[in-house]
C-alpha cells in the first residue's frame, strides 16, 4: 500500500490465538458495512490484558493469521505489534498507522466485550481522536452496556449489526487440548498449522 493511499482502512487487532471464522466474518461484515477499502489484521505481540498458560507465540499467531486471510484480497496483515518490544497497546498501533498513511480514515474493529473495557486501555480518549471504533456484536453481550461508556467514547462508536457466530478461541484451544475436532471452526490451513506445530497442549485460561 503506497503512503499516498487515502482510503478507508479497518484495523482488526487481537491475540488471534487462534484466528477463527468469527474473526474473519466480523472483519468482512465491518468492511462491507463501513465501505472499507481494506482491513489490516494486527496480531498482538505482548497483550497487556490477556495472560494464560499455553498461549501461542507472537510469530505463530502471525503465521496463523497470514494463512487465514490469504484468500481475501481486501485483507492484509501487519507486524506492527509482533515486532514491537514491550507491551502492545492499541493507541501505539493507531499512531503508527497514522504515520504510515496520514491521508487515510481509520476504523478500529473490535468486539462489544472488548469495548466495554476501553476505559482500562492506554489513553482511551486519545484513541477516539485517531479513529472511529467499529463495534461488532458477540454472543452473550448486548449493546446496552455501551450506554455506560463516557460520552466522548460513545460518540466515536459505530455498531456493526451482524449475525453472531458463537465461536470462541478459548473453546478451540480447549478442544485441541482435549483431542476434540475443530474442523469448520477455523480455516483448514490454520487447523493444519496448529496440528503440525503441536499448539495448545498446555493449560488454558482467559477467553479471547
Amino acid at each position: 500500500m503506497p503512503e499516498a493511499f487515502a482510503g478507508r482502512i479497518g484495523i482488526m487487532g487481537g491475540t488471534f490465538d487462534p484466528i477463527h471464522y468469527g474473526h474473519l466474518f466480523a472483519a468482512a461484515e465491518a468492511a462491507s458495512g463501513l465501505g472499507l477499502d481494506r482491513v489490516i489484521f494486527v496480531p498482538t505481540g505482548a497483550p497487556p490484558h490477556k495472560k494464560y498458560g499455553g498461549m501461542a507465540g507472537a510469530s505463530e499467531r502471525y503465521e496463523m493469521t497470514l494463512l487465514a486471510i490469504s484468500e481475501n484480497a481486501r485483507f492484509e496483515i501487519s507486524r506492527t505489534e509482533t515486532d514491537r518490544a514491550g507491551m502492545s497497546y492499541t493507541l501505539d498501533t493507531l499512531v503508527s498507522m497514522r504515520d504510515l498513511y496520514p491521508r487515510s480514515e481509520f476504523f478500529f474493529i473490535t468486539g462489544v466485550d472488548a469495548i466495554l473495557d476501553i476505559c482500562n486501555w492506554k489513553e482511551p480518549f486519545e484513541i477516539t481522536l485517531l479513529c472511529t471504533i467499529a463495534v461488532v456484536k458477540r454472543p452473550g453481550y448486548d449493546n446496552e452496556g455501551l450506554e455506560s461508556l463516557p460520552e466522548a467514547i460513545r460518540r466515536s462508536v459505530r455498531v456493526i449489526e451482524t449475525p453472531m457466530l458463537d465461536i470462541s478461541a478459548t473453546d478451540i484451544r480447549r478442544r485441541v487440548r482435549e483431542g476434540l475436532g475443530v474442523r469448520y471452526l477455523l480455516p483448514e490451513a490454520v487447523r493444519a498449522y496448529i496440528e503440525k506445530n503441536g499448539l495448545y497442549s498446555k493449560m488454558d485460561g482467559e477467553p479471547s
